[in-house]
């Protein structure tokens, strides 16, 4: 039996990678595509199905280029922001992604974010790399503790409920706020409120988890900010969409914000190079889910979604 034809436009981790030649027939894999090759490719080799990351971004025009002979629009990421997903459902395409297997490494990385942006650690890091040689007075270089603090979370889905389980343990008293209300077994004690604006007062650090969508696109403002108490920490692993950079750099300079952690930035990887100036931001270059378990269970999750497809069953992970 002829194995599904599968092009595969992102680098894929090495176990996973490997794995390919015995499920499919694939191209790529070995390093990372644009959209216009890995659009070739499914030409010419009359694909059945194509995997992408969210560096490829498949607008209209692009899943209008793709052969009839696609099948599956498969991300390995559990956000489909860069799909025009309604464009290619109108195509007859299945499109999937990898929800829960990234959840506990972008909560890791949220509160790594949280407590680096709490400590100065970007600071710290700095000081040491040049070689420290200077005591400090007990009235400097101070941060600001979290444990007892008050964590809002915008976007209590699966990502936010493993922050919010980890924020528990350094005593955190847990705000949310969300489209709809969890039931009390995941809400666990923690606070809804139906409308952003009436959490953020309350907020110490707020912890962004919300999906890129045309009603959430730079939800973080002006306007927003100004609501957060001033000194609070604002912390984003979700996208940078969700953020009015020009708004946050405002707040970080300002001192109304005591600090930021980001690890996601509206351009990508050509981020604001102000925030590297900016000594109260720690940053990291949209890593969430990075690391070797995670990436590997990514890539296979996704895979397995083509495998159903391809083989007639139901995709795993359909949106």
């Amino acid at each position: 039996m002829a194995k599904p034809r599968l092009i595969v436009a992102p680098g894929l981790p090495k176990a996973v990678f490997e794995s390919l030649p015995d499920r499919f027939d694939a191209t790529g894999g070995d390093r990372n595509m644009t959209v216009e090759e890995a659009l070739a490719a499914a030409s010419d080799r009359a694909a059945e199905a194509l995997l992408v990351s969210h560096r490829h971004k498949m607008t209209a025009d692009s899943i209008a280029k793709l052969p009839d002979s696609v099948k599956i629009l498969a991300t390995v990421t559990v956000g489909y922001d860069h799909i025009d997903v309604a464009a290619a459902k109108a195509r007859g395409l299945i499109v999937t992604n990898t929800p829960d297997v990234l959840t506990d490494c972008t909560a890791d990385m949220a509160m790594l974010l949280m407590l680096a942006a709490s400590r100065r650690a970007a600071e710290a890091e700095l000081l040491m790399r040049k070689g420290w040689r200077q005591n400090f007075g007990m009235g400097e270089f101070l941060g600001l503790r979290v444990t007892g603090k008050r964590l809002g979370i915008f976007g209590m889905g699966r990502i936010g409920q493993a922050m919010a389980k980890r924020a528990r343990g350094f005593d955190m008293r847990i705000l949310y706020s969300n489209r709809s209300r969890l039931p009390p077994e995941l809400e666990q004690g923690a606070r809804y409120f139906a409308e952003l604006k009436d959490m953020l007062p309350l907020c110490d650090v707020l912890a962004i988890h919300a999906p890129s969508t045309a009603a959430t696109d730079k939800v973080i403002n002006a306007e927003t900010l100004a609501l957060l108490p001033k000194g609070a920490i604002l912390v984003n692993t979700a996208r940078g969409q969700l953020v009015d950079e020009e708004a946050l750099l405002a707040a970080l300079k300002s001192g109304h914000l005591f600090a930021a952690g980001l690890d996601v930035f509206r351009s990508e990887p050509d981020f604001d190079l102000r925030f590297a100036e900016l000594p109260n931001v720690f940053l990291t270059p949209h890593i969430g889910s990075a690391t070797v378990e995670t990436r590997n269970a990514m890539g296979f999750r996704a895979l397995d979604n083509v495998a159903a497809v391809c083989s007639g069953a139901p995709a795993i992970d359909s949106l």
